[in-house]
């Protein structure tokens, strides 16, 4: 068994379970008497791993272990020597802080090389199916802990340090966030690859190489301010460029017919260069690869063309092309017709195709390497995944090489071109799906508007000779939207060009068939499946909260981690008084290393016994972070009429980034502040209500900020959340939800227990008949008093008194254009809360549901998720396969 906590060095207490902890090698079974720890060590420190334990009476501890890495600490020791003198050419005199991170960073990649290596020929001999998950973002956040927890290095690695004089927790903060992502899209897709390599898949995760990622979030003055993420300032360990498998882009030009088919020219190129980074499964020695492409200017332009000033203009011109992978759009629930979006995804894909293409025609046949020339067995061998709409140009895109360069019929093509593709939708608001305009696209992808207009025409061919006769039918299925300025439908061309389809949640699958989708649905009912979205344990527990890891390990053992089923056997520890305490204290010791954090970073000083109630997420209306806001001032309100009662302390943390050009979402953010600066300055409200704006939140901050949440607030409008993952990353580390029956809410109250859950407010059918009837948003405000005092509170200047007005377009937005009825909740909502703060009076009964909603997280696992998108959608069976490590070669 492993130690999932690190830094324990201290002996243990007599008769009680330990884990792994750095002893002299002593014989292997050993009965230590009591406070006999320290005499058996007496050496110095080696690594054991235990392999059994047993509890022994409480006299004498017994132990039974086996010898390893003793080497391995010298060797990580020596190594890190090695990168730190040869690699960084520093010597421990002139060293910094990040010189000996990029040391460590290197030594631990070095078990990475011979894994991937021999992966990749694993691949290559074996010629498995390979699933090319294609994706705008990848948020992956930082690699080297994760890399250690999936190679099982943390613990050598740790103790290395620490015999060096180091802190490997100040060397793991010295990494730089990889957000190449807006939030939930974006870590799906990290959680994905994980688990691809986790099970054994040959899985690819293609995507940007953004030199600027999300921008980081500074607050100032209670307002968002953004700064460039410039996370490779300081240069990225974790990746190798392949410029030898660089390819060209095209751009622009013109087409042109002749009788031996179409040609594109008078293009544009850009070059596509490939950066490859690692993915390690989970101590099975396979390894993936994640290839983000950066954008680069060919080199070839002549000279004796330009005069000076032409020369010196032709170079900077260059910088034109490398702005494709300049910077990640941080609008990912907002369609921003731009032309340098449009490059962005026709750029990925274009030089993806490229590489699947160059990959499939290499076959292996025997000893002897042959080309594959016949595409007809492209599905057999090839699965590309759509993460989104964002990757959809992949299907005009794969049948312009198809007839155009390999000279395939149209219908050969097409037939292939549906059997390899495959899409996932994310989100159900309109305003979020892409529409591109035709003029746009006949500018700077004439062939490929070619394309989509003869995909469209012999797709409503299909639709007519179905529904004869149905001319409102035809218009709503067209790929391409007529009246005003014409726009391609980048989510028909998705559903038209796959054979496979879904969603992300149940309820958002459902709502695909029976509204947004509903004519491709009847047409091709085949087609839709749902499937729910998950996270990786080895991350989101493993990882970020070892010591809950430690303690479920102590009582089911450690395969949990591989099969996150095997939680539901928590179930029969409910009522065991042990078990509820020892989850409580792992609780209490992530809230007060959470208080230190936000005391450091935010100047506030935190009650860590008070109820940690957080909203984490991208800052958007539907999400209603709003709602969240008027219960604070209904408590704050409440407080300050009853001081005297015993109110339940709550410490309210919101989190989120809004996009830039989103007015509404900043102004959110200001008023969240707004009120932490009323409510944390209040006297009489002292430490029973805290309210603090979390600063930047990514992956990095979930990680510390999640195991110490006590209430997860998944609160948006029924029917608008498509599933949500962070509500997942909750649940797993033991915090109870507030939540509507939307996204994947619907299915966690499922496997927990509704009655496991704080559930509330209007489902779906509740919301649509609203819609029938209409909001009026007036009613409520009239007929709530406590809702109209706070509205009154925020119109009136009460927490902006230098600026009255600060608030009063957020409250006319309320009053009278509010698409999520925000108070048609309300009242729900603050019962719920009521019930919540009852609970939480009562520990032992509120650790107990917390222990049934981690039972309760099986399903929530992205190995299930990938496993059913293999078998169901890819066509390809998990292998669960280890591979042999290099070390015994």
């Amino acid at each position: 068994m492993q130690n999932f906590q690190r830094g324990k060095r201290d002996a243990p207490d007599p008769g009680v379970l330990i884990r792994s902890t750095a002893a002299t090698f002593v014989p292997t079974s050993v009965t230590l008497p009591p406070n006999s720890f320290q005499a058996a060590a007496p050496n110095g420190p080696f690594l054991l791993i235990l392999s059994e334990v047993s509890r022994p009476p409480p006299t004498s501890l017994t132990l039974k272990f086996s010898l390893a890495g003793v080497e391995n600490v010298t060797d990580l020791k020596q190594n890190f020597n090695r990168h730190l003198h040869f690699t960084l050419v520093k010597d421990r005199n002139v060293a910094t802080r990040r010189d000996y991170y990029f040391a460590l960073a290197h030594t631990v990649r070095d078990h990475l090389m011979g894994r991937w290596i021999r992966t990749q020929q694993h691949y290559y001999e074996k010629d498995p199916k390979r699933v090319y998950y294609i994706s705008l973002e990848f948020y992956m956040g930082r690699a080297l802990q994760n890399t250690m927890v999936n190679l099982a290095l943390e613990n050598a690695c740790d103790e290395a340090m620490y015999q060096m004089g180091l802190d490997m927790e100040e060397l793991e903060d010295m990494e730089e966030d990889a957000g190449l992502g807006n939030g939930g899209l974006g870590r799906l897709a990290a959680c994905f690859l994980d688990s691809m390599a986790s099970l054994g898949l040959a899985g690819y995760g293609y995507g940007i190489r953004y030199e600027f990622g999300i921008f980081n979030q500074k607050i100032v003055n209670g307002w968002q301010v953004e700064e460039a993420d410039d996370w490779l300032r300081f240069g990225n360990p974790w990746e190798k460029a392949r410029p030898e498998y660089m390819r060209p882009v095209h751009f622009y030009g013109k087409t042109e017919h002749h009788a031996d088919g179409v040609k594109w020219v008078d293009t544009q190129v850009v070059l596509a260069l490939p950066y490859d980074t690692p993915i390690p499964g989970y101590r099975n020695n396979i390894v993936n690869t994640m290839r983000l492409w950066s954008a680069k200017a060919p080199c070839e332009f002549n000279l004796k063309d330009f005069n000076v000033g032409g020369y010196i203009q032709a170079v900077l011109d260059r910088n034109l092309a490398e702005n494709i992978s300049r910077v990640l759009y941080p609008n990912d629930n907002f369609f921003e017709g731009k032309e340098l979006r449009l490059k962005q995804e026709y750029f990925v894909v274009s030089a993806t195709l490229q590489d699947i293409i160059r990959r499939f025609k290499v076959s292996k046949f025997g000893s002897r390497e042959i080309a594959r020339t016949d595409f007809s067995k492209l599905p057999e061998k090839v699965a590309i995944q759509l993460n989104d709409t964002h990757p959809a140009m992949a299907i005009p895109e794969l049948m312009r090489v198809l007839v155009d360069e390999e000279k395939l019929s149209w219908e050969t093509a097409w037939d292939i071109c549906v059997r390899t593709c495959a899409y996932t939708n994310h989100t159900v608001l309109p305003e979020a799906l892409e529409r591109w305009p035709v003029d746009l696209f006949a500018h700077l992808l004439p062939r490929h508007l070619e394309i989509v207009y003869e995909i469209n025409r012999r797709h409503l061919e299909r639709v007519a000779a179905k529904f004869p006769g149905d001319q409102d039918r035809l218009r709503r299925m067209s790929l391409i939207e007529e009246g005003g300025q014409k726009r391609i439908n980048m989510a028909h061309l998705c559903i038209v060009g796959s054979h496979a389809v879904n969603g992300v949640a149940q309820i958002h699958s459902d709502i695909l068939k029976a509204t947004v989708f509903k004519d491709f649905y009847e047409m091709e009912p085949h087609k839709f499946q749902n499937k729910t979205n998950g996270i990786t344990p080895r991350r989101w527990l493993v990882m970020c909260n070892p010591g809950l890891a430690e303690v479920i390990a102590e009582r089911i053992g450690e395969d949990f981690i591989r099969d996150l089923d095997q939680l539901r056997s928590l179930c029969k520890y409910v009522n065991d008084e042990a078990f509820i305490r020892d989850v409580a204290k792992v609780k209490q010791e992530n809230k007060m290393k959470l208080a230190v954090h936000l005391e450091d970073h935010y100047k506030v000083k935190i009650n860590p016994n008070s109820m940690f109630d957080i909203q984490v997420k991208r800052i958007h209306e539907y999400k209603r972070q709003l709602l969240n806001c008027l219960h604070i001032i209904t408590y704050y309100n409440r407080i300050k009429k009853e001081p005297n009662r015993q109110w339940t302390p709550r410490t309210i943390m919101i989190g989120g980034k809004a996009a830039p050009g989103y007015h509404t979402a900043k102004m959110i953010i200001r008023l969240i502040t707004a009120i932490g600066e009323v409510v944390n300055n209040d006297p009489v409200v002292g430490d029973r209500l805290k309210v603090i704006f979390l600063e930047n939140y990514r992956v990095t901050l979930a990680e510390k900020v999640i195991p110490a949440a006590d209430l997860s607030e998944q609160i948006s409008t029924a029917g608008t959340e498509a599933s949500g993952t962070g509500n997942m990353k909750f649940m797993l580390n033991g915090a109870l939800t507030i939540g509507t029956m939307d996204g994947a809410n619907v299915e966690m109250a499922e496997e927990a227990g509704e009655g496991n859950l704080f559930i509330f407010g209007m489902r779906v059918d509740d919301v649509e008949a609203l819609d029938k009837k209409g909001y009026h948003a007036g009613e409520y405000y009239n007929r709530l008093p406590e809702l109209k005092q706070a509205i009154d509170q925020i119109s009136g200047g009460f927490f902006s008194p230098k600026q009255p007005d600060l608030f009063k377009e957020i409250v006319n937005m309320l009053m009278h254009h509010d698409r999520f009825k925000v108070f048609a909740d309300y009242e729900a909502y603050i019962k719920c809360q009521e019930d919540v703060n009852a609970l939480y009076k009562n520990p032992k009964e509120w650790t107990k549901k917390a222990i049934y909603n981690i039972a309760g997280c099986g399903k929530f696992s992205s190995d299930r998720t990938i496993a059913q998108y293999a078998r169901e959608i890819w066509g390809m069976e998990p292998t669960l396969e280890k591979l042999p490590s290099p070390d015994d070669i």
